[in-house]
Protein backbone atom coordinates (compact mmCIF):
# COMPACT_ATOMS: atom_id res chain seq x y z
CA UNK A 1 0.00 0.00 0.00
CA UNK A 2 3.14 2.02 -0.08
CA UNK A 3 3.60 4.75 2.71
CA UNK A 4 -0.03 3.83 3.73
CA UNK A 5 0.25 1.02 6.04
CA UNK A 6 -1.35 -0.58 9.46
CA UNK A 7 -0.18 2.01 11.96
CA UNK A 8 -2.04 4.45 9.67
CA UNK A 9 -5.66 2.47 9.92
CA UNK A 10 -5.03 1.43 13.75
CA UNK A 11 -4.92 5.51 14.12
CA UNK A 12 -7.65 6.21 11.83
CA UNK A 13 -9.80 3.78 13.32
CA UNK A 14 -9.03 4.96 16.72
CA UNK A 15 -9.92 8.59 15.82
CA UNK A 16 -13.75 7.50 14.27
CA UNK A 17 -13.91 5.36 17.73
CA UNK A 18 -13.36 8.26 19.21
CA UNK A 19 -15.39 10.42 16.75
CA UNK A 20 -18.47 8.37 17.03
CA UNK A 21 -18.47 6.17 20.16
CA UNK A 22 -18.49 2.83 20.50
CA UNK A 23 -22.17 2.47 20.96
CA UNK A 24 -22.79 4.35 17.66
CA UNK A 25 -20.62 1.89 15.56
CA UNK A 26 -22.90 -0.75 14.59
CA UNK A 27 -25.59 1.85 14.16
CA UNK A 28 -23.07 3.49 11.46
CA UNK A 29 -22.61 0.11 9.77
CA UNK A 30 -25.96 -1.18 9.85
CA UNK A 31 -26.88 2.00 7.99
CA UNK A 32 -23.53 2.14 5.76
CA UNK A 33 -24.55 -1.59 4.69
CA UNK A 34 -28.34 -1.08 4.28
CA UNK A 35 -27.26 2.20 1.74
CA UNK A 36 -25.51 -0.43 -0.20
CA UNK A 37 -28.01 -2.32 -0.70
CA UNK A 38 -30.46 0.10 -2.04
CA UNK A 39 -27.77 1.17 -4.50
CA UNK A 40 -26.43 -2.07 -5.55
CA UNK A 41 -31.17 -2.53 -6.55
CA UNK A 42 -31.25 0.42 -7.79
CA UNK A 43 -27.84 -0.28 -10.31
CA UNK A 44 -29.44 -3.18 -11.08
CA UNK A 45 -32.97 -2.22 -11.85
CA UNK A 46 -31.41 0.18 -14.36
CA UNK A 47 -29.58 -2.54 -15.99
CA UNK A 48 -32.79 -3.71 -16.56
CA UNK A 49 -34.47 -0.61 -17.75
CA UNK A 50 -31.27 -0.30 -20.08
CA UNK A 51 -31.56 -3.78 -21.11
CA UNK A 52 -35.48 -3.67 -21.84
CA UNK A 53 -35.26 -0.47 -23.96
CA UNK A 54 -31.83 -1.69 -25.93
CA UNK A 55 -34.52 -4.65 -26.44
CA UNK A 56 -37.61 -2.51 -27.45
CA UNK A 57 -35.21 -0.43 -30.13
CA UNK A 58 -33.64 -3.49 -31.76
CA UNK A 59 -37.18 -4.96 -32.26
CA UNK A 60 -38.47 -1.32 -33.79
CA UNK A 61 -35.58 -0.89 -35.78
CA UNK A 62 -35.97 -5.13 -37.01
CA UNK A 63 -39.47 -4.11 -37.80
CA UNK A 64 -38.30 -0.81 -39.92
CA UNK A 65 -35.57 -2.78 -42.00
CA UNK A 66 -37.89 -5.88 -42.96
CA UNK A 67 -40.64 -2.80 -44.80
CA UNK A 68 -39.56 -1.33 -47.95
CA UNK A 69 -38.14 1.76 -47.81
CA UNK A 70 -40.14 4.45 -49.44
CA UNK A 71 -39.08 5.75 -52.54
CA UNK A 72 -39.24 9.07 -53.88
CA UNK A 73 -41.08 9.14 -57.18
CA UNK A 74 -38.23 11.56 -58.82
CA UNK A 75 -35.62 8.56 -57.62
CA UNK A 76 -37.19 5.67 -58.45
CA UNK A 77 -35.19 3.41 -60.99
CA UNK A 78 -36.66 3.23 -64.59
CA UNK A 79 -38.41 -0.58 -65.24
CA UNK A 80 -36.45 -2.66 -67.94
CA UNK A 81 -38.27 -2.78 -70.99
Amino acid sequence: MGAFGWPHLLIILAVILLLFGAAKLPALAKSMGQSARVFKGEMKAMKDDDATRAATSDDSTAANTAEEPPTDPGTAPDPKP
